[in-house]
Formats: structure tokens, C-alpha cells, sequence
């Protein structure tokens, strides 16, 4: 079967609905569009949430509550089993390391080490922070998670 050979699904193509061609076509007229008005017009419509100059419900409600969405903490994650696709020569990693094989950003998120997969080199391995089965991981491979406190850049064990 090549491109070329491909035909569509009986009723997967649809004719060009002809607005504006007159009362016989079904769609004549205002074309679909209503009456007169704001939203007849092109590029029209009324923004979401307007109710006429009505006070809108989303204004009437009282607002409560606290919410944490703009103090929270956005981490680069690596996986343990992607350090094990790591060059053999490395034995020291941290986020430049990561970042020249193309794992994590140079930015200034926090980098966190996450447990899934396997680990059989012994690394070394500077990050923010380390989730419980990724630290285990990386000490059963006989090497080291060093905890870098984000403020800071010296480790923390």
C-alpha cells in the first residue's frame, strides 16, 4: 500500500458549507450568524463571562481560601536508569553533566534524581534532592548521593 493508493472513508469528506448564497442554499441571509448585532458582525462576540453589564457571577462571589499554585517548586527529574546511559569515562555527575548529554535544562529549577530503572555504575551524584528508592539505587551500585541544598552550592550529606 503506498500514499498515493489511500482513499477516504465514505463520509469523512464533507462539501464547503456556502454561506451567503441566498435562501435557497439553507444558510442565505444573516448565513447563520442571527440577527443584527455584536456577534453578527465579523470578528465580534461578547467576552466569556459577560452577562449583558449585569454584574457577572465570577465578580459577585466572594473569594476564599488560599491556594500554594504560585509558590510551588518546579524540579528537573532524572530517572536513575537515564544516568546508566550516562558515558562510561563519567564517574562524577551533576546538572552541567546532565545538561551537556542533553538530560536537563541549565536552568534554575532544582534537580531531583527519581528511582526508576536500574543502576550498575558507581556514581557520584550532586542534586537537590533524591527521592528514597533512587538514593537506595545508587548506594546499592556502591556509589554516592550528595544532597546540594538549592540556596546554596555546597553539599549537604
Amino acid at each position: 500500500m503506498r500514499l498515493h493508493n489511500l482513499s477516504n472513508v465514505k463520509g469523512a469528506v464533507h462539501r464547503r458549507k456556502r454561506v451567503g448564497c441566498g435562501e435557497g442554499g439553507g444558510h442565505g441571509k444573516t448565513s447563520g450568524r442571527g440577527g443584527k448585532g455584536q456577534t453578527a458582525r465579523s470578528g465580534g462576540g461578547i467576552r466569556i463571562g459577560f452577562e449583558g453589564g449585569q454584574m457577572p457571577i465570577f465578580r459577585k462571589l466572594p473569594r476564599r481560601g488560599f491556594n500554594n499554585k504560585n509558590f510551588k517548586t518546579f524540579y528537573e527529574t532524572v530517572n536513575v536508569a537515564e544516568l546508566s546511559k550516562l558515558d562510561d569515562s563519567v564517574t562524577e555527575v551533576n546538572r552541567e553533566v546532565l545538561a551537556a548529554a542533553g538530560l536537563v535544562r541549565l536552568n534554575t529549577n532544582p534537580l531531583k534524581i527519581l528511582g526508576e530503572g536500574e543502576l550498575s555504575a558507581a556514581l557520584e551524584i550532586t542534586a537537590n534532592k533524591f527521592s528514597a528508592s533512587a538514593k537506595e539505587k545508587i548506594e546499592k551500585a556502591g556509589g554516592k548521593a550528595i544532597a546540594v541544598d538549592a540556596t546554596e552550592d555546597e553539599p549537604s550529606e
